[in-house]
């Protein structure tokens, strides 16, 4: 289990692997919903995962590729691009200044 105190994301990254439109979308939508809370939100790909990042949110299936190359960064999995109650806890998280474990 890994921490995220929502009160101190300043930069979150929708991370995604074959260049899908569904993860920018995703990144639209999660900017749009955080943007009052100043918070960045960006699309990488899990490669290139951005070292600044307060947490990175990607499919599960890339999960521990992102772990891997930001292995201090709290990585949250999710199983659908729209709708996904942990990207909704996250964003949750941050809008109310809460601490989760994911």
């Amino acid at each position: 289990m890994t921490t995220i105190d929502g009160a101190n994301v300043k930069k979150l990254i929708v991370a995604c692997d074959a260049g899908m439109g569904s993860s920018v979308m995703l990144a639209s939508t999660l900017k749009k919903q955080l943007a009052k809370n100043g918070v960045t939100v960006e699309h990488a790909p899990v490669a290139h995962i951005p070292a600044d990042a307060d947490v990175v949110v990607t499919q599960a299936g890339l999960a521990d590729r992102a772990r891997g190359v930001v292995p201090d960064i709290p990585v949250v999995p999710f199983q659908l691009f729209l709708g996904d109650p942990a990207v909704t806890r996250v964003v949750k998280a941050i809008q109310d200044g809460e601490t989760i474990e994911v």
